[in-house]
């Protein structure tokens, strides 16, 4: 009876941690979708794509500022709770040097390419975001221990003022470059709500130390996962610069509209693997039989998850972009209904990554992501000419679904995860009823 009981109570907390998450998603995703439309409708879909164009520059160099550290953060900080400090303080320094060496990044790319005077300095703006993510370590650490609640009340923070502060230069008619001010602001908000969350929940920062005996070890095993996470935002960010060089902005604008409406059906799968992996490194190093069943069971659910929302996307998208972006934007709408289907190679690439996490088998990750990333760029420059921006969208589905699950074909140790995706894509849809069974230990 105690078994049961104890059993009772670590399930409810991991579903109450799912609901969490799952509300503060949806509050933030359609907080952010609303003011969104508001922005791209005032900005018009040339102004709208100059944004979108500096946001994705940027952000290819984040990766470089994070040095795919978060999952290895995740990890260690589940296994070693009594070590958080040392690990916390230690790959704070790590990223503080390489968020400076991202900027510098970006500050040295502007030399090499010719983009105007206006967007040149908004790239350099805009770029001061890569320092933010230096305080993903408060939110890496509540989601070791699955407590999100805390992640998702400093982020609904930032989405409500965010929110206040758009809407406030919409009614002035602001120019363009306080709304992009306006984007860096909001990641400061959250910034802040992660550390303001973590010095009342855990303690100070200033109890952190730095374990120089440690940094080697976390820089060798973030290494293939930098070199891997370097390949995914390129090719997840690098069509729209291709857009913006190859086309024109205007065409960045319809192309980033259908990108958004995209992203809400990838918030569940990233809810469920965020929210699975801790309990996951736990099952393994307790019962591996156990271990199996249930990495089987979350790649099926997370892959059938995201392609019943992909189909509810892609048959929607005429209403969803005439009823909410407005005329002006009808050009992103077969773009919507092709880039709905990203979503289910992005489950099947994230529910992989993080069994190839789990299993310690990191150090070949890279290849697959790199072989993905030149296959985006060579197939966008040939379509983007010939098909415009409905040919990137086909070259987006392609790029995923190579990436996260062809390209495994190619790495024998990663053998089994392919045979885990297949069977998730065509019979994966019989676990959606087993949940319950992966939250039980």
């Amino acid at each position: 009876m105690k078994r049961k009981l104890t059993l009772s109570f670590k399930q409810k907390a991991i579903v109450t941690n799912v609901v969490w998450s799952l509300g503060g998603k949806i509050v933030n995703m359609v907080s952010a979708l609303f003011v969104g439309i508001l922005v791209a409708r005032y900005l018009g879909p040339e102004n709208y794509g100059i944004m979108n164009y500096v946001i994705s520059y940027v952000s290819i160099f984040t990766i470089v500022a994070t040095f795919g550290m978060s999952n290895i953060e995740i990890r260690e900080l589940s296994r070693n709770k009594e070590k958080k400090n040392s690990i916390l303080g230690t790959c704070f320094i790590i990223r503080v040097c390489f968020s400076l060496i991202a900027y510098l990044g970006v500050v040295l790319s502007l030399f090499v390419f010719q983009i105007d005077r206006f967007t040149t300095i908004m790239i350099l703006v805009y770029g001061l975001t890569l320092f933010t993510g230096i305080s993903e370590l408060s939110r890496n650490y509540f989601i070791s221990i699955v407590e999100n609640k805390y992640i998702v009340k400093s982020e609904i923070f930032r989405t409500l003022v965010g929110a206040i502060v758009k809407i406030g230069l919409l009614f002035l008619k602001a120019p363009l470059e306080y709304f992009i001010i306006a984007q860096v602001f909001d990641t400061f908000l959250v910034a802040s709500g992660y550390y303001y969350s973590y010095k009342v929940i855990v303690g100070s920062v200033r109890n952190w130390t730095f374990d120089k005996t440690i940094v080697p070890f976390f820089i060798k095993e973030s290494f293939p996962l930098l070199l891997s996470g370097a390949a995914i935002v390129i090719y997840q960010r690098i069509d729209q610069v291709m857009i913006g060089n190859m086309l024109n902005k205007t065409e960045v604008g319809y192309f980033a509209t259908a990108g958004k409406f995209v992203d809400l059906i990838l918030f569940l799968p990233a809810i469920l693997v965020q929210t699975i992996t801790p309990i996951l490194v736990r099952e393994k190093e307790c019962d591996s039989y156990s271990y199996e069943a249930k990495k089987r069971t979350f790649v099926g659910i997370t892959t059938w998850v995201s392609l019943l929302m992909a189909l509810a996307i892609s048959l929607s998208a005429y209403w969803m972009i005439i009823y909410t972006y407005g005329e002006k934007y009808a050009l992103a709408i077969p773009v919507l209904q092709i880039m709905a289907f990203k979503a289910v190679g992005m489950a099947l690439s994230a529910a992989g990554g993080q069994i190839i996490i789990i299993e310690h088998i990191q150090k070949w990750a890279f290849i697959r992501n790199v072989l993905g990333c030149f296959l985006c760029v060579i197939l966008n420059y040939l379509f983007i000419p010939k098909y415009g921006i409905i040919g990137s969208a086909i070259v987006t589905v392609i790029t995923v679904f190579f990436t996260g699950c062809i390209s495994n074909i190619f790495i024998p140790s990663y053998h089994k995860i392919l045979k885990l995706q297949i069977y998730a894509m065509f019979w994966g849809w019989k676990d959606m009823v087993y949940f319950k069974q992966i939250i039980r230990r």
